[in-house]
């Protein structure tokens, strides 16, 4: 009897083991940061190739209508995290603190029994809620030889390029700190590619090389906008740092005698080129002093015109150089789920912080209610649960991510969340969902110059309204002028959608409890 004993003990062991297992779904939450939708080939083939963020949509549903509540980074991780508008969880800008005391979907994941880890850029505090393990980026961080924040080594600096850098944690912790008893939320959160732009020395001489097409409206001159878009501080000519983002040696701004436009612009560089090893700043020089010397020979001799041309191009060799490296690593934990038997009970999401301008109306940056500011790439696989392939126009927001991630654990969401969950729509049950979106942009005055404004959106028309110093209403006719070009709002054939839209308008700022703005939009 004892050897009958001994010999089931490892099969009654392994019965046990198998029924602790809890089997709600893991949920891995890719994000970056400034990744326009049109910078991701499952949207747009005509600048780049992204094979792995591809593999998301191939496997999943790609959304075309994604979009955000406040296009600007702090602000936007607040509404994901706590799944309310900026005028409740109190993070309206960059500048304003979090209010800790808000309660976010990790705090409540964690507390059901999940494990937690996030990896990246948070870019608020240093000290996150409702994470087992984390190892978050100084603020922006940089590119090279980045400082995180830990949960358990205190500050630490790591040498090496970021993107890999966060992979690399993400990847350590799948393989070695990972609870196989327990289902994980894991927040893998991209610095790249947000401004400055310094791509890793393995991509340096392909993307320095590359020339990219320009959109038609490069060019802009915004006949039909308003104040707010001929006022904005975001002219890739006019408003870029000639040695931050365009990668002119501050030396050679002086030969040339080039003024910094904003103050940190020649520290900007110098402060990721000092953090380079001694190799990564001879592959730097290597591809980059060839492109100063150039420049020097050329500049005095161009004119405004040349200039957008020359720096379109060095703006989207960077930025795409960027972007590469974060499409390696999004193939690298992917190959880690198929690998060990993760990828059927994860829910993987691909994602931004927010839209980005990639040279469109002759701007970088966000922050406007315009649709490349304003749209984000969503890519969503849920094997078994979501068909491959899928497309959805539905009016999504990043304020969906917390009420779907709670409701996919089988958690009701606390009743002042204000996001709605995503789960019928993974199954193509798209009636009784939300037909319009509520934005509202508050950072004025402010970098970029862009006037405070709120909007509501559906899938045919935007309606916005520049507040504060300016009183000036816009409406876009999403269908017939997806560049956004030209503002119909005073035109007769609009006055009964002005209406409707401002109908709307009203009724949409009551059920988000805008009520500070409510005011301002009464007829």
């Amino acid at each position: 009897m004892r050897y009958l004993i001994c010999a089931l003990l490892p099969i009654l062991l392994f019965s046990c083991k198998e029924k602790a297992v809890d089997q709600r779904p893991n949920i891995l939450f890719i994000m970056s940061d400034d990744h326009a939708y049109q910078a991701i080939s499952a949207y747009d083939t005509s600048l780049t190739q992204t094979p792995n963020i591809d593999r998301i949509a191939t496997d999943g549903i790609k959304f075309t209508n994604a979009c955000v509540t406040n296009s600007i980074c702090a602000p936007s991780r607040a509404v994901i995290l706590t799944g309310k508008h900026s005028h409740l969880n109190g993070k309206i800008d960059n500048r304003f603190p979090f209010d800790t005391t808000q309660v976010t979907f990790p705090q409540i994941l964690q507390e059901a029994g999940y494990q937690t880890a996030m990896f990246g850029k948070l870019h608020f505090g240093n000290n996150p809620k409702g994470f087992d393990q984390f190892r978050i980026l100084d603020d922006q961080g940089s590119y090279y030889a980045p400082d995180f924040f830990t949960a358990h080594e205190g500050k630490i600096n790591i040498k090496g390029y970021t993107t890999d850098l966060i992979t690399d944690m993400t990847i350590d912790w799948l393989e070695n700190d990972r609870d196989e008893t327990k289902p994980f939320l894991l927040m893998y959160l991209h610095k790249a590619p947000h401004r400055e732009w310094f791509p890793a020395p393995r991509h340096q001489a392909e993307f320095t090389s590359k020339t990219f097409k320009e959109p038609e409206t490069l060019f802009d001159t915004f006949e039909t906008r308003g104040t707010a878009a001929r006022t904005a501080e975001m002219n890739l000519v006019k408003h870029m740092n000639y040695a931050g983002d365009s990668k002119i040696y501050p030396e050679v701004m002086d030969a040339l005698g080039i003024p910094e436009y904003m103050k940190w612009d020649k520290s900007a560089f110098q402060k990721e080129y000092n953090r380079m090893t001694e190799e990564e700043r001879a592959s730097w020089d290597k591809h980059y002093q060839p492109i100063n010397e150039e420049f020097k020979k050329a500049y005095p001799n161009m004119n405004e015109t040349d200039l957008m041309h020359w720096r379109y191009q060095r703006y989207m060799q960077d930025y795409f150089g960027c972007i590469a490296a974060v499409d390696e690593g999004v193939g690298r934990v992917l190959d880690y789920l198929d690998n060990n038997d993760l990828d059927d009970n994860t829910i993987v999401v691909y994602t931004s912080d927010q839209g980005f301008y990639l040279g469109e109306h002759g701007w970088f940056d966000k922050r406007f209610a315009y649709n490349e500011s304003f749209k984000t790439p969503l890519l969503i696989k849920w094997p078994n649960v979501i068909k491959s392939g899928i497309t959805n126009t539905q009016m999504v927001q990043n304020l969906d991510f917390a009420q779907t991630f709670l409701e996919a654990a089988g958690i009701t969401p606390p009743k002042d969340m204000q996001g709605e969950s995503l789960l019928p729509l993974f199954k193509g049950q798209s009636e009784g969902f939300r037909d319009a979106v509520y934005y509202h942009y508050y950072e004025y005055p402010s970098i970029h110059m862009v006037k405070r404004h709120y909007a509501t959106v559906t899938e045919e028309y935007k309606l916005i309204h520049f507040y504060n110093d300016v009183d000036e209403w816009e409406l876009y006719d999403r269908k017939k002028d997806p560049k956004e070009m030209n503002n119909v709002y005073d035109k007769a054939d609009y006055a009964d959608i002005v209406k409707d839209m401002k109908k709307k308008l009203i009724e949409i700022q009551k059920h988000y409890k805008d009520f500070e703005r409510l005011k301002y939009s009464q007829p």
